[in-house]
Parts: C-alpha cells; structure tokens; sequence
C-alpha cells in the first residue's frame, strides 16, 4: 500500500493542475494570459522536437555549472569552516556577491566570453555556489568546542579533527545543500539564456513570447520544473544512501 507521504505530492500536484483547469475555463481567461494545463500539454506535445533539442542543451549545461560549483563549493566551504579567522574574513564577501543579482552579471560574462553556452554555465556556477559554500562551512563551523577539546586531550591534531569528525559532520549540511543547489542551478542557466542564450529553454521561451505564443511558454515552465524536481529527488535519494544515519528514523525528505 503506498504510503500517504508518497501519495500526497501527486495529489497535491494534481489538484493544482485541475484547479488551474477548472479557473482558466470558468473566468475564460484568454489564452494569451494564462493558458490552460491542458493547452500548455498540448503545445508541448506539438513542439516537442524543438523542446527536447533545447531541454536536452540547459540540462547539460545546468549540469557542468553545477559540478563546477559542487567541487569548488565544497573546496572552500572546508577552507572556511576550518578556521574562525578565514570564516571571519571570507563570510561577509560570500553574502555580499550572492546578493548581486545574477541578472547583472550576465551581460558582463558576454563581454568577456561573447554569447551562447559558457555564460550560462558560469551563471548556473554562480548561483548554486553560494548555498554549498555556506552549508558546508557552517557544518564545520558548528563542531561542538568541547569535542575538539576531548579530541586535543586524546591526542588528535588538527588536521585529524577536521578530516575524521568535521568531515563526516558537515557532510548531512552538504547534501542538504546540493538539494537546494541543483535547482538554483537551472534558474541560472534559464535566466542567462534568456538574457544572452542562442540556444536553450530560456532563448525557446523567449522566441515562443516575442510571437504570443504563451502555451508553449507554460510547456517550457513545466519542463524546466519537472528537471528541476527530478534532480532534486535524485539528491534526495543521494542524501538517503549516504548520510542517512543523521536522520531520524532514516528519513531525509
């Protein structure tokens, strides 16, 4: 018998499509303003071949993005977690560069690398980044002073505390992080691919826009939102297999 936990997202899911159904033809919204579900399925449907090519194109360049944001996340969320005065000094530059909007810092990766697909990957780095530094320092940064004290006693240096206890401590706060960061990731790409994109969901919806074409917008929103929530249960499973044992009763979701 499937659970009510497992059950509820599809009920919940379905619910809002049959809601949106339901007042789209009841206030006969017009379909350039907000096209039904079933219209937005349908334009997906028949465009599907320029909408696979492009989906295909973000999720691979989401993807690289990411990767380069996991490992040099990672790299220097353990450098700053490891010392008070390097979370000190490189915390505050961290907040302030995520508070830049990425937006505007699109058309200056033109600049330097004209249009197409490395701006979109540096934006996808760029906004996933932030959440994977942060967590992983944080981890880090919270390991209880009285253990490093017993640690010290019993002879462990420092290079042993962090690799054997505040490793392994901040790796539920990694995790956790890659869940919000992969789906950062795609915003990032879709909004370079938007601003300066020659390929990609962003360029298709913004060409699908410019000529009123809205049902095949809404086709590209739930494309991008179905990749963007089956990378986020991948991580989820992810989280599961390897730090399950931080969780009660097994339960990371």
């Amino acid at each position: 018998m499937i659970s009510k936990n497992k059950l509820a997202p599809w009920l919940a899911t379905i619910g809002l499509f049959v809601f949106w159904e339901v007042v789209c033809r009841l206030f006969s919204v017009p379909e350039f303003i907000l096209p039904t579900p079933s219209a937005s399925i349908a334009a997906m449907i028949e465009y599907w071949p320029a909408i696979w090519q492009n989906a295909f194109y973000t999720f691979w360049v989401t993807m690289v993005g990411f990767a380069l944001a996991v490992v040099f996340g990672l790299a220097l969320g353990l450098v700053t977690g490891a010392s008070a005065v390097v979370y000190s000094a490189i915390y505050p530059l961290l907040v302030g560069f995520n508070s830049i909007p990425k937006v505007a810092i699109v058309p200056v990766l033109v600049v330097w690398f004209g249009i197409g697909t490395i701006p979109a990957i540096l934006t996808a780095f760029t906004i996933s980044f932030f959440p994977i530094v942060v967590n992983v320092a944080t981890g880090l940064a919270t390991l209880e002073p009285e253990l490093k004290d017993v640690l010290r006693s019993l002879g462990a240096r420092k290079i042993d505390i962090l690799l054997k206890v505040g490793v392994p401590r901040s790796m539920p706060y990694f995790f956790a992080s890659l869940k919000v960061a992969v789906t950062l990731a795609f915003v990032g790409t879709v909004i370079s691919e938007t601003v300066a994109g020659n390929a990609g969901m962003g360029h298709l919806m913004l060409t699908a826009s410019s000529s009123f074409r809205v049902p095949l917008v809404f086709a590209g929103l739930l494309v991008i939102a179905a990749m963007g929530v089956g990378m986020y249960v991948v991580f989820v499973l992810v989280e599961r297999r390897f730090v399950g044992w931080a969780f009660r009763g097994g339960d990371s979701g």
